[in-house]
């Protein structure tokens, strides 16, 4: 049973509840990027893994919200997953091109950035569609390009997260970490990470119980797409932030680490954690290949989109950043054109 939803009863309440999540969220990231910070110095961690891990995993946690609450209080996996995969989609082609136009100076790559955390993500990107792809052929039915997501092979991109904590673990080891300031106070920093983490998720449920009202008066058959878009949009928004800043205080490795690192999260752990909540309320997680492949394509174009951008002088320019805010435009584009039937590639509908 959902804890929000009772309330939701019209429309304008619905956009109050969306509306106020999203504020709820922004002040919350506010918290959580602070208390990130803090307990990345205190625990001596190199940019990159501070990026790629501390800040991508808090600033990740609505996606994480999203996927479990729409599955667990709304019985909505699919809402969940759009929601994940759009967020996805946003952080990679809006997220660094806002951190880009946000600076005078540029948003510059390291070959960390490139051949590490980039190909890392892609290969978070081949392990999803591979474990979609197994529950199709050994739990599908006949003739039918859907199968069933069991719990064993949600293991599978939370094993390869595993592997990627233990090769961002490797790179700590011959950082040489400032010591942290005596005035720090790493219990206190842990009780405000709990506190940020606590509001983002009931911000989460109230911003899923307005689109989950708003989405049943309007178009329940394509609930999956707003969640690919107002979702998404809302839920990366800790992402946007953690970026956006860290690009303005010169650390450009934090900036694009967090974008590559949260969409690995994502992947790896957010998108399991909704299957395995599934499984326990008992609900089977059904995967529509017709759904998830132009899904996963489109994830797959935006990925390299970036990646191409990033690997030319190792930097993004003002033009390239515009670039990818118009990849965006016309994946959204695609999106409401072609639930209306009047784009020239339609928008695969579930049956």
């Amino acid at each position: 049973m959902s804890l929000l939803s009772p309330f939701v009863n019209s429309l304008p309440v619905a956009a109050v509840f969306v509306l106020g999540s999203l504020a709820v969220i922004w002040k919350g990231s506010e918290w959580l990027e602070h208390s990130a910070a803090n307990l990345s110095l205190y625990y001596g961690l190199p940019p990159v893994v501070h990026g790629a891990i501390v800040v991508a995993v808090g600033s990740s946690f609505p996606e994480l919200s999203s996927a479990v609450i729409a599955t667990w209080l709304h019985g909505e996996f699919g809402l969940g997953v759009g929601a994940i995969v759009g967020s996805a989609i946003f952080n990679i082609l809006v997220i660094p091109a806002l951190s880009s136009l946000a600076v005078d100076h540029r948003v510059e790559a390291n070959r960390d950035i490139v051949f590490k955390e980039a190909q890392f993500y892609m290969l978070s990107v081949a392990v999803v569609l591979i474990t979609f792809s197994l529950a199709v052929i050994y739990n599908g039915a006949p003739g039918e390009f859907k199968g069933v997501v069991t719990p064993a092979l949600a293991l599978l991109p939370i094993a390869l997260y595993v592997l990627y904590i233990f090769i961002q673990y490797q790179d700590t080891s011959d950082y040489d970490a400032e010591a942290p300031p005596a005035s720090l106070n790493v219990g206190k920093q842990w009780a405000l990470l709990a506190v940020s983490l606590l509001t983002i998720a009931l911000a989460v449920e109230a911003l899923v119980s307005g689109i989950t009202y708003t989405a049943a008066r309007f178009s329940p058959d394509l609930l999956w797409v707003w969640g690919m878009t107002v979702i998404a949009a809302g839920t990366s928004l800790p992402d946007a932030l953690v970026s956006i800043r860290a690009a303005k205080a010169g650390e450009s490795a934090t900036s694009l680490a967090n974008v590559l690192g949260s969409n690995v999260f994502d992947l790896l752990v957010a998108v399991p954690a909704g299957i395995l909540v599934a499984a326990a309320v008992g609900n089977a997680v059904v995967i529509d290949f017709a759904i998830a492949v132009p899904m996963m394509t489109a994830l797959t174009v935006a990925t390299v989109f970036l990646f191409t951008l990033l690997r030319t002088d190792l930097h993004l320019t003002n033009r390239e950043a515009y670039f990818l805010l118009g990849a965006y435009a016309v994946f959204v584009a695609w999106l409401f054109l072609g639930i209306f039937g009047v784009s020239p590639i339609p928008v695969p509908v579930s049956s």
